[in-house]
Formats: C-alpha cells, structure tokens, sequence
C-alpha cells in the first residue's frame, strides 16, 4: 500500500519530490488553482469552519480524515490507486499486452482529448454550485453541498496532474485552461453542455448529484479500464470520493418526496405549493431535465471515437470484466434508429455502439434510485409514481437531437412538443417557486427547511443536529 505525503506542500502518493521538475510546474499552479478558488468556489463562506473529509489515504478502506477546516485552506492532493503488478490491457486490439505507462506517441491526442474533458467538468460544477450555500436547507446539506465542491476540486488537480507529467507544454497550457473557461460563460464555456446549466436551486443541486454525478462515475468506470496505467490508477481513486457525491442526491431527492408525501397523506385536500412544499408533478419534470441532459454526456449512440478509443485500449466499458467478449470485432449491438420519419430496429456493431452500452448501464442504475423514491412515496400511501423518461426523450445530442417525444417515447409534432413542454420540463413558475421556498438559509444546528424531510442520521457517527459548518 503506497503513503500519502501528507506534510508536503502538495499532499500526493506519486513520489513529486523525486520529481523537482514536475514539483515546481504543480506548484506553481496551485496558486492560480487557489485564485479560482476564492472568485469561483462556495460564496460567503470561504472563512467558515466546515467538517470535511480529506483523503490520507489510497485505500478504500479508511482512507479519509474527518475534521473541521477552512475550505482555502483543504488540503488537496494527488492520489493514485496502487498499481495492479504485471497489468495488462484488458480490451480491444492490443489486449493482453503490458499496460502503458507512458503515452503511446499514436495516442497522445486523444487521450489528452479524453483527459482535458474528464478535468473540465470538476471545476464546472463548482462554478455552477456557487450561490446554493447562501439557500442551504439545513447545515447538514450545506456541509455535504461544500464536500461535493472541495471532491470535485481535488478531481481537477487529478486530471491536472496527468496533463502536467505526461504532456509536456501541450499539457501545461491545458492545465491553465481548464482555470480560464467558466460554467455557462458566451465567449469561453466549460466544454459540455450540462456543465453550462444554471444550478438556481437545491432541487437542481439534488438531481446534479444523483443523474450527472452519475454520469461521471461511468465515465471514470470506463476510463479505469484505460490501458494508459496512470489514468486507469487516478480515476479508481476518484470512484471512491464519487460515491458520496451521489449518495447525496439520492437522499436529497428522496426527502424531498418524503416530505411531500407525508404533507399528501395528512392532508389531502391541501395542495403541497399551497403550503411551500414541492409537488411531486414538479419532481417529475425536474428529472425529465437532469437525466434527458445527462444523457448527452455519453455522446451519440453511433460513434466513429468510442469505436477508436475502445480499439486503441483507451476506454473500455464499465467493469469490462464482466463480458464475455473484449475484443467486441464480431457482435453487435440493437437499437432503435430514426430513418424517414419511423424508428428501424438496427444491428450496429458493437464497437461503435460503446456509447450506447455505456449509457444502458447507467439507465438501469439510475433507475434503482427512482426505485427507492417510489417505494418511499407509496409507503405513505400516496398513489404517484415517478418515472424515467425515454432515452429519446429532450436529447440535444445523438440520434435523437432535434428530434421531439414525449417522456414515454412517443414520437411528436414541433407543435406539439411546444404545446405540452410545460408539461415535460420545469417552467418559469417551477423555477419562481423554488427561488420563493428557497430565499434564504437554514442555518441553526439540526433545524430543516421546510420543504425537506431530515436525514435519517448524520455523517460519520455525529447527529443531525451537529455543527457541520461553524459560523463566525
């Protein structure tokens, strides 16, 4: 098991300072890291005390430190998962063959590409949770809301990294871009499209965390299997802080509906908005948004790139031990496939299907989490039912782009899809109505807003009621 230079200006498990080279270039960029930092992370509380975990360790099991700290002040590292001895390439045409720890100079731009993508959207989602702090719900949310920001945070110094020692000027220039673009920003947005939408509310933040969270942890599933060794390494250790990260949307969505229910079960002719709770039609279409965006970040169904990435060893599928074949020349894949106005069932093969069978994983896994609010809402006896919309449904990449259906799958007419749109995704009146339940924050330990039901228990051991975040 390697250690955590932990005393070091820049905490890591990578030997930096039998590096000096490489050790100066980081250091020298942690200050405008620190800079983004302070214009563009968490408003209005860089100078609180937070109870945050910071990695001390590359072991999954008990590797985090649990203590109160200012958020400038977190001590982000570099941390790789202890190589596997003898790896080899697990997919595509070089399998079987020793893993790179280099570059390969034929694949050097595309998986500078791949990497540059990965890093850009940590800082986005920072910049796009900035304000939320100032609506918190409750201290409990409001610490998790700033774990989630200071994670994404040491993602980006994780994919800095590997820019820095392995691409030479080329990666040093990406590094520095990656501080320059900004969520949502005309003339230099972040690089994705999700990572560019507004975050204005809790319900927003919750839906983020559970479906485009999720997004990354198949991302980084696929790039695990990466034949480029220190890649493959860095995002197994990012998987282990991921995982709290939609944990929180999770729970944040299901106590959310929790809420709702109960008010539904004991007061049934009172309408949830006419008490300043979410309704859970709302709910509905905030999950048609998230998850149809979502599903973009996979790119298109049919793709010339995830066919070359998977052939060249540089992205495999998610846990690819568990296919039979990994070579994936021979079979193919099905899907549905828009031709003259009607849906064909094709054959597509398999290779150049790769994003599709990355995205029917993360489909099946979203919806155990759907599961879980349902069985939640119809425990309290209320009769709705929350459901996943079609994977045709609001695509603006893919097959599907500029295409209309409804959430059920249902092609549709321009006219109607602009008739019923109200009806599919949030409205003005949604987004007016969550900025009225949510204009300020709730800060007294253990107090909930109240549109939220309380956790079921607190982080690490310490109750609901905890000080998470310390006021001055």
């Amino acid at each position: 098991m390697s250690s955590i230079a932990t005393n070091e200006k820049i905490p890591n498990n990578v030997s930096l300072a039998s590096d000096r080279r490489l050790q100066r270039a980081l250091e020298e960029w942690q200050p405008n890291f620190r800079k983004w930092w302070v214009e563009m992370g968490p408003d209005g509380f860089q100078e609180h005390d937070v109870w945050l975990r910071t990695a001390i360790s590359a072991d999954s099991d008990g590797w985090a430190h649990f203590d109160y700290v200012k958020m400038p002040d977190y001590r982000w590292g570099i941390f790789l998962a202890d190589p596997v001895q003898d790896r080899t390439i697990g997919f595509g045409d070089d399998m079987g063959k020793p893993a790179w720890q280099e570059v390969p100079g034929e694949h050097r731009n595309a998986l500078r590409r791949l990497i540059v993508t990965q890093g850009d959207t940590e800082p986005a989602s920072v910049e796009q949770q900035r304000q939320l702090g100032l609506t918190c719900p409750s201290l409990y949310d409001l610490r998790n809301l700033f774990q989630v920001n200071v994670e994404e945070g040491r993602h980006l110094w994780a994919m800095v990294y590997l820019l820095h020692s392995h691409f030479g000027r080329d990666g040093r220039e990406e590094a520095e871009a990656l501080l320059e673009r900004r969520s949502g920003n005309a003339d230099n947005p972040r690089i994705l499209g999700a990572f560019n939408a507004p975050m204005l509310d809790w319900l927003s933040f919750f839906m983020f965390t559970y479906f485009t969270d999720r997004d990354g942890k198949y991302q980084l599933l696929a790039l695990a299997e990466s034949a480029f060794d220190p890649l493959s390494r860095t995002t197994r250790f990012m998987l282990t802080e991921e995982a709290h990260h939609m944990f929180v949307g999770e729970t944040g969505v299901q106590r959310v509906v929790e809420r709702t229910a109960q008010h539904m079960r004991d007061q049934k002719d009172v309408e949830p908005r006419s008490v300043g709770l979410i309704d859970l039609p709302m709910v509905q279409r905030y999950i048609n948004y998230w998850f149809s965006i979502s599903l973009d970040l996979f790119g298109g169904e049919i793709s010339s790139n995830a066919a070359q990435y998977f052939a060249s060893g540089l992205k495999g599928r998610a846990h690819e031990e568990r296919y039979d074949d990994h070579v994936a020349l021979d079979p193919s894949f099905e899907m549905l496939v828009p031709k003259d106005g009607a849906l064909v069932r094709e054959a597509v093969p398999m290779r150049t299907a790769m994003n599709e069978v990355l995205r029917t994983s993360y489909v099946e896994d979203c919806q155990r989490g759907v599961d879980k609010w349902n069985k939640t809402i119809a425990e309290l006896g209320v009769p709705f039912e929350l459901t996943l919309p079609s994977s045709r449904f609001n695509r603006q990449v893919g097959l599907y782009a500029g295409l209309h259906f409804a959430p059920d799958g249902r092609a549709l007419g321009a006219a109607e899809w602009e008739a019923k749109r109200g009806e599919f995704l949030p409205t003005d009146e949604d987004r007016a109505f969550l900025g009225s339940i949510m204009s300020r924050a709730v800060t007294e330990p253990g107090k909930m807003a109240h549109w939220i039901a309380a956790p079921k228990k607190g982080i690490k051991g310490k109750p609901v009621e905890f000080e998470y975040v310390r006021h001055d």
